[in-house]
């Protein structure tokens, strides 16, 4: 048994059961992303438990990373419907929501009718979602937390499961809207994607350049996964767990205690961030074939949940601290 996981006699038999089939699909569609997708093992990771958390993902890396490709790999393997919005500064809440349209019928009676946008998926990739107008991003924003978008009054739902995964490019800040730290926190984890090694990088070349590409294939149903993420939400997590996410949690905040944060940061993880470490280890679990998480599924989801909620304050970030290398040391202390 792991440590921090929950004795096995809190597991009733169907827990156990449901576990062992999901196990099975989940790791079959891990494998799919996985023979598509190169050199981006961690990442790929991440975006599965942030889908399986029932959650929304942030994107930061360069162009070029394959941050498309993943998104659309997910879609076909997870058997969701995916879209994708490039996202620009003239882009308006109806190009995303969708807008009405006065219709005439063959007896001349007019009426409005409504025209879902892009947002009417069920995994939509936000590229780019920092070039978009505040008033665009909140609109989006607003639909990932409440699962519905108003529109003249008249409240449509999104379809189930909704997923969101935004793209940033973290070089580019021109022209540019950075997306407030209160809608920042909206993303479930924040997800660094980063430069594939070089043996990565060789098979990517030989695989993707050939008369044949490597094509994703449908493992799972969309059914399958609202199970699967049904699931996640009634596996056990162990008191010595919740305890080390609490600690973490509230170690990471200005006012909580910790000698080392003291004067180092400006504002610091909410609730919320509990919420998303709750679900997220449990995720994490459930994808490396275990039915309870542990505390090392805390520390290695520890960056991505946190860095996103926190901010260093200017001398801080003067004495050449930053946020990952805080995060680390709190992690350490688990």
């Amino acid at each position: 048994m792991t440590q921090g996981s929950a004795p096995a006699t809190s597991l009733d038999d169907g827990i156990v059961a449901a576990a062992e089939s999901c196990l099975a699909s989940v790791g079959r569609a891990r494998e799919a992303i996985h023979g598509v997708i190169f050199g981006q093992e961690q990442v790929v990771d991440l975006a599965l438990v942030t889908i399986l958390a029932g959650g929304h993902g942030l994107l930061v890396g360069l162009p070029g990373l394959a941050k498309t490709k993943l998104v659309e790999t997910l879609g076909t393997v997870l058997g969701l419907d995916a879209r994708r919005v490039q996202f620009t500064p003239d882009l308006m809440p109806s190009d995303i929501l969708g807008t009405e349209i006065l219709d005439e019928d063959a007896e001349r009676r007019r009426s409005f009718r409504f025209v879902k946008g892009p947002v009417f998926t069920q995994l939509l990739m936000a590229d780019e979602i920092n070039r978009a107008s505040p008033r665009t991003q909140s609109a989006l924003l607003q639909a990932m937390q409440e699962h519905f978008v108003s529109v003249a009054g008249e409240r449509h739902d999104l379809p189930r499961p909704f997923h969101v995964l935004a793209t940033q490019n973290p070089i580019e800040q021109e022209g540019t809207y950075p997306l407030p730290e209160a809608q920042l926190d909206r993303f479930l984890l924040e997800i660094d994607v980063g430069y594939p090694d070089r043996a990565a990088e060789r098979r990517i070349l030989i695989e993707t350049t050939g008369v044949e590409e490597s094509r994703a294939k449908a493992v799972m149903t969309t059914d399958e996964l609202l199970t699967a993420q049904r699931l996640v939400r009634r596996l056990p997590v162990g008191e010595a767990v919740v305890d080390a996410i609490l600690d973490l949690v509230r170690s990471a905040r200005p006012d909580g205690g910790n000698p080392l944060v003291k004067g180092k940061l400006l504002w610091g993880p909410g609730p919320r961030a509990s919420q998303a470490l709750t679900l997220a280890v449990r995720a994490r679990a459930l994808i490396e074939g275990r039915v309870a998480p542990s505390i090392a599924d805390v520390k290695a989801l520890a960056e991505p949940i946190l860095k996103h909620r926190m901010a260093l304050s200017f001398a801080a970030r003067a004495d050449g601290e930053t946020v990952p290398g805080l995060i680390e040391q709190l992690a350490g202390k688990l």
